[in-house]
């Protein structure tokens, strides 16, 4: 048996703002379908986690604002 690429760090928590997982950025229904899609599928997904956990951490240090409001 082969093991798929994964880039899951066991942290599993989805983040409701984002709905993103914390530990690794995919979307729910990306873990879900993750045994499903092919290694080409996998990788593709995991090309984009990086800027996806980065734009998540930006968010969170604006407190989940995506723009200021005016007063």
């Amino acid at each position: 048996m082969t093991s798929l690429s994964s880039p899951c760090v066991k942290i599993c928590v989805v983040d409701p703002l984002a709905g993103l997982c914390i530990g690794c950025g995919r979307t729910i229904a990306e873990i879900a379908l993750w045994g499903e899609m092919g290694e080409g599928e996998r990788r593709g997904v995991m090309a984009q986690l990086p800027p996806r956990m980065a734009a998540a951490r930006s968010r969170a240090t604006r407190g989940g604002r995506v723009r200021s409001r005016a007063p």
